[in-house]
């Protein structure tokens, strides 16, 4: 690897910092590329930004009680570094954060990490064959904020106030891992009152550690993961909330969480012994949990057969929920769309916790804000076959806490991405459709720039880490042309990224995310799915690349290299079809024929292989010399 950091034209006006490669986002996603690079190729001269400041991505800025994974911990860690350590089966967010950092020391890729630093922009330079990005150095805190929240503070007090300066550098290959719930929804446009509110209000995803809920009424508005997660510990220490009461539009599918083997108890205390000193252990229950979560899937589809295993799925999960729910819940909790068509909550608490009396779990809409209260009705928004709605009625409020997601569909915002013909990669999106990219990891028009956690890349019901992996995997195998010089550039074909999205949204159509009935993140108003896809298929495709489908500028190295190894290929398998063929002449049987085989292509191998090292010796000779 020839490529490295440099600081380009000294100190001219002009002069810039040149890397290689440049990482957006600490979180899972921007930690896996790092130390894949490093394990891969053996490379590390590259830098990841991040504006938040810390490491750790979502797990580091959701900081709400109870905020835990709800998959278990072996399939959310790193397949390249699985952890024995887990203190639990589903491990709480700051457990989350402190593996991150763990697996960054061992993979020296702490001093790559440069928080507190907003990419703004990036730009590709055609004459250059270059990225020109933005970076904005953000003081220490304010990269934690949303970037609604920011842009109101430089509205207030101005830029100086959030950024402390601006630096533009240039990239050979920039690689986006900009997570997909980064930016959390703001307060419902069409609610009024709330800047009447004399309380505290904050988005989960922004808890205010600061605010003291004893004795408070709190309202959270939301009913998804996060609020299944931090609502039960409301009316209990440390918080002591005198009141709860949770609004709900329409109720969420809730599973029990997945158990770990002996039970919560029994893993807590045998699990890392397990793991630790067990050969084996972490890979086969890595492997076990995987294929269960997977296939899940069979609950997605659209065939009879699908229906009838999602049908006698629900059942399961409802006569769970009234064995669990009080029975005035039982109408108001029990779905009227397709399990599978927006996430499931995977539960330990919430279902249990609406046993206590401090906790209210409504349908009514909410209607307005007042300086103390919040009003809400009449009627309500589920079920919809209720004729006698309830009354309007006024419910005391002293905290309100914005559960309700993140912009989901406004992928890497707020980052912008300008290609080679001058046009913005999502608004280049969005004229074609919507939201997407070849392999949920490249547009065409914006070479060697690679998406990680794109489009039609995420999952309802299998490990993020596992899709982050293999779009990571993918990627890798296009930035080592570029970082050993034997490609300058490559660019996914506008043909094959029409194609792959085209047939993608056919087949989500025929899915339950499309005809389940429900109102979800997972796609927009207009029935544009940007956001899901199966993981075993996607794996399968990021294995295998589909090298036609790219238009890649192989450099006179690359081409030689590209032509030898093409022509010991076919030069290797000739040999073999003859070798085969005598010996089937001869009457050889066809495992004596499978072992001299074997035993030729070992020693064509090694000789082709040598073969190979010299000619690329003279080849690099000849060029230096030239």
């Amino acid at each position: 690897m020839t490529e490295t950091i440099s600081r380009v034209n000294g100190y001219d006006h002009n002069a810039y910092t040149y890397y290689p490669v440049l990482i957006v986002g600490a979180g899972a996603s921007g930690i896996a590329m790092a130390c894949r690079l490093k394990e891969e190729l053996g490379f590390d001269q590259f830098r990841i930004f991040d504006r938040q400041s810390g490491v750790g991505g979502t797990w580091w800025i959701n900081r709400y009680p109870g905020v835990a994974c709800d998959i278990p911990a072996p399939f959310y860690s790193f397949s390249f570094a699985q952890n024995p350590n887990w203190t639990s089966f589903h491990p709480p967010g700051p457990e989350i954060v402190r593996y991150y950092h763990e697996v960054c020391e061992k993979y020296q890729i702490t001093d790559k990490i440069q928080c507190d630093t907003d990419v703004e922009q990036c730009r590709w330079l055609e004459d250059e064959q270059r990225w020109e990005v933005t970076l904005r150095r953000l003081h220490s805190g304010m990269g934690d904020l949303s970037s609604k929240d920011r842009a109101r503070i430089v509205k207030e007090k101005g830029e100086f106030a959030v950024y402390s300066d601006t630096e533009v550098v240039r990239a050979k290959a920039v690689i986006s891992c900009v997570g997909g719930l980064v930016e959390p929804k703001g307060w419902p446009d069409e609610i009024p009152g709330i800047k009447d509110f004399k309380g505290k209000m904050f988005h989960s995803a922004r808890w205010d550690e600061t605010v003291d809920f004893t004795d408070k009424n709190v309202v959270v508005v939301g009913t998804g993961c996060s609020s299944a997660q931090l609502v039960p510990r409301l009316p209990n220490a440390p918080f002591k909330a005198k009141s709860v009461i949770q609004l709900m539009r329409s109720p969420p599918w809730v599973a029990p969480s997945f158990p770990p083997p002996g039970g919560d108890e029994w893993w807590e205390k045998n699990g890392p012994q397990l793991l630790k000193y067990v050969p084996g252990m972490r890979q086969a229950l890595r492997l076990l949990i995987a294929s269960a979560t997977e296939w899940d899937f069979r609950l997605f589809g659209g065939s009879p057969w699908a229906e009838k295993q999602r049908k006698q799925y629900e059942d399961r999960l409802l006569r769970n929920m009234k064995k669990v729910v009080p029975e005035k819940y039982h109408q108001m909790l029990t779905p009227n769309y397709g399990v599978g068509c927006k996430r499931r909550i995977f539960d330990k608490r919430w279902f249990q916790s609406l046993n206590n009396p401090k906790i209210e779990l409504t349908t009514q809409p909410l209607k307005e804000v007042r300086e103390h209260s919040v009003v809400i009705g009449p009627g309500v928004t589920y079920p919809e076959n209720i004729k006698s709605g309830l009354p309007e009625r006024e419910v005391p409020a002293d905290i309100i806490v914005l559960a309700n997601g993140f912009d989901t569909t406004r992928w890497l915002h707020p980052l912008k991405v300008v290609g080679r013909t001058g046009n913005d990669l999502v608004k280049t999106m969005e004229e074609r459709g919507g939201a997407q990219a070849y392999q949920g990891t490249a547009m065409d028009g914006f070479p060697n720039f690679f998406m990680i956690f794109g489009p039609n890349t995420a999952t309802g019901h299998s490990s993020v880490v596992m899709a982050s992996e293999n779009m990571v995997n993918y990627s890798i195998k296009f930035l080592k042309l570029l970082l050993t010089g034997d490609a300058s550039l490559v660019d996914v074909k506008h043909e094959a990224e029409v194609n792959y999205t085209s047939k993608l949204q056919k087949d989500l159509k025929n899915t339950v995310w499309m005809k389940g009935g429900c109102q979800s993140w997972y796609y927009t108003n207009d029935g544009w799915n940007s956001t899901v896809y199966t993981q075993i298929d996607f794996w399968r495709r990021c294995m295998f690349p589909k090298w036609n489908d790219w238009n890649i500028a192989y450099t006179k190295k690359g081409l030689a290299k590209k032509r030898v190894g093409s022509a010991l290929r076919l030069l290797s398998l000739s040999i073999l079809i003859v070798v085969a063929y005598r010996a089937r002449q001869r009457g050889k049987k066809l495992s004596e024929i499978v072992s001299m085989l074997r035993a030729v292509l070992r020693g064509v191998q090694g000789r082709l292989g040598l073969l190979l090292a010299q000619l690329l010796t003279i080849s690099k000779a000849t060029m230096a010399s030239s």
